[in-house]
């Protein structure tokens, strides 16, 4: 385990910066940065950007100097590095693009939708966020067995779009405003009612993730969204921090005892996942990632080391 520095060579806010990172995992990136006084705020993702007046102070604390394309292997090969379709800020053209695929004509619109999804205080429920399950959804499209791929309704797109456009970190209560923001901004854009109501009730299953046997869209929509739970050990690890982050308000054992209410939820959904293609892709990683979170959520609530 280390913690490792790159050259100040990153000019912003009339400084140049450094890059500091682990090569084993963010606690411990976290834990160097709280004994060298950073601000949590120089935190993006991956790394920490350190001013160049600090950096042989990081050197005597322990981080070591190397050159940045060492820095940029050492990330990659710990499996922390964040990539650039990951950071909600880096989104905005591909899922513009997106956006017209979907509702050619209505740019306002996406625009707005575009700004919700970027409001600070998401750290999970982000343009990132959005993204995956527009990916995913893309996925189980080509996998479906029945109909030819690229066919996915413009309803289970435009769920995707609103499903966490209200997000307060407020369950239940997101979901049923990203419902009426829905209605509200469909029908003004003149989809037809039925349209419209499909898209309603496809962002309210997503509260729960239980569509109906049959509900082939419900089932498509609910599975993109939970395929972060089929992630890699680090980027789920990064899914489950953000998570946190959003719950920053909230104390560390009412927000394990939520999250582990939560974690069990999932786990103890049967199906998982309401496609065959989802289960296929993305089931057993899941339920791994699932079961480990839990195990640790659990022992945090006992107090067992």
């Amino acid at each position: 385990m280390a913690i490792f520095l790159d050259p100040p060579l990153w000019p912003a806010h009339g400084r140049m910066f450094a890059h500091l990172i682990s090569d084993t995992s963010l606690e411990e990136l976290h834990d160097f940065a709280r004994r060298a006084g950073l601000n949590g705020r120089a935190f993006d993702r991956d790394h920490y950007d350190v001013p160049d007046q600090r950096c042989d102070e990081l050197v005597r604390l322990g981080a070591r100097r190397v050159d940045g394309g060492t820095l940029v292997r050492i990330l990659m090969a710990s499996g922390l590095r964040v990539r650039a379709k990951e950071r909600s800020g880096a989104l905005l053209r591909p899922l513009r693009q997106r956006w017209l695929e979907v509702l050619a004509g209505h740019a306002g619109l996406g625009e707005e939708l575009l700004r919700r999804w970027g409001e600070d205080h998401r750290r999970y429920h982000d343009r990132a966020h959005l993204l995956s399950v527009l990916e995913s959804l893309d996925t189980l499209d080509k996998h479906q067995p029945d109909r030819t791929p690229g066919r996915l309704s413009r309803a289970v797109r435009l769920a995707a779009w609103f499903h966490d456009a209200v997000y307060l970190g407020q369950p239940g209560e997101d979901e049923e405003a990203s419902a009426a923001l829905a209605e509200s901004r469909l029908t003004a854009a003149g989809l037809p009612d039925q349209e419209v109501a499909e898209v309603v009730r496809l962002v309210r299953l997503t509260g729960g993730h239980a569509p109906a046997p049959g509900d082939a869209p419900g089932a498509m929509l609910c599975d993109a969204d939970l395929s972060v739970l089929a992630r890699p050990g680090p980027a789920y690890r990064r899914y489950v921090e953000a998570v946190r982050e959003e719950y920053g308000h909230v104390g560390d054992a009412d927000f394990t005892r939520g999250r582990a209410a939560v974690v069990r939820q999932l786990f103890n959904l049967d199906p998982l996942f309401n496609t065959a293609a989802g289960r296929d892709l993305w089931q057993d990683a899941a339920r791994e990632n699932l079961h480990a979170e839990l195990a640790r959520l659990e022992q945090e609530v006992s107090g067992t080391p």
